[in-house]
């Protein structure tokens, strides 16, 4: 079975090697056509702590970390321009 993998934006990074990261996914209304947007928060694991608030990053999908993180950070595709 393929690893799954998901491009979303961080949320938060207060915690000690881990974010928060939002996916959003896009699908038409079944009935009324309307493109709507679907949002899910992820606990991904980040090893180094690199990953700042805005920056969009690829995370795939891992063994059970803890009671909620389930995926890990693979790569940041592209950094933030807000300075936090």
């Amino acid at each position: 079975m393929p690893v799954k993998e998901k491009v979303g934006i961080v949320v938060s990074n207060k915690m000690q090697k881990t974010v928060v990261v939002k996916v959003e996914s896009r699908y038409p209304h079944p009935i009324y056509s309307k493109t709507m947007i679907k949002t899910r928060k992820y606990l991904a694991h980040d090893e180094m702590s690199q990953c700042n608030i805005g920056d969009q990053v690829l995370v795939t999908e891992c063994r059970p970390l803890s009671k909620r993180k389930r995926w890990s950070v693979s790569k940041i595709m592209s950094k933030s321009s807000l300075l936090t």
